[in-house]
């Protein structure tokens, strides 16, 4: 199972590491989880450096795209060298997006008249793209997620471990990286959030 997660100049960190963490929660079962970027080396929007583990390409033949944000993310909608780099396709694989990562998504053509949740910074944004903006953390229908607020990429993690691999294996990543004394009660809500949305089949 690969998970290509697209980390971009600029990024927070918080989209793509907590959603990296969780998912790699699976690396016993095979999951392959790779940040993905379109340079060698990323600079968050927080100074934090990284190298790429894969070239952007590395999300068109995953079974899992989870677009990240950050604060050029309006700059990179606009910018063809970067986009035309992308074919994600819905009918082949679970496509997700984090907060301002949604306008990626509609600008790519991915949500086709979904509504979608995003961060309250770049709703406007998604609006103007033609997009109707959930006042909620998380919306899934298909293949198809999206996700608002940083601490929403949880539930996105467990989305994606759920609908691939089943609640129990979700329920067992979020108890791992869930606070002390809390467990329970994150991992009830984790699933409570993603649960209506984990009836339809997974990938085509």
């Amino acid at each position: 199972m690969n998970i290509a997660i697209l980390t971009f100049e600029g990024f927070n960190e918080l989209d793509s590491f907590i959603a990296a963490g969780i998912l790699n929660r699976m690396k016993g079962q095979g999951w392959n989880v790779q940040i993905s970027c379109p340079d060698d080396h990323v600079t968050s929007m927080n100074g934090v450096r990284i190298a790429a583990q894969q070239p952007l390409e590395f999300a068109n033949s995953a079974d899992v795209v989870l677009v990240g944000s950050g604060i050029y993310t309006r700059e990179i909608a606009k910018d063809r060298a970067i986009l035309d780099r992308l074919k994600l396709d819905p009918a082949r694989q679970l496509v997700c997006a984090q907060c301002s990562g949604t306008l990626l998504l509609s600008v790519l053509g991915v949500l086709n008249g979904l509504p979608a949740c995003t961060d309250l910074t770049t709703k406007p944004w998604v609006v103007e793209s033609g997009v109707e903006v959930l006042n909620q953390p998380f919306f899934a229908e298909g293949n198809i997620a999206t996700a608002g607020g940083c601490m929403a990429s949880q539930y996105l993690a467990t989305w994606i471990i759920a609908k691939l691999a089943g609640a129990e294996a979700a329920a067992s990543a979020i108890h791992y990286v869930a606070p002390v004394g809390e467990k329970d009660v994150a991992v009830a809500h984790s699933l409570s959030v993603v649960q209506p949305y984990i009836a339809q089949p997974a990938l085509a």
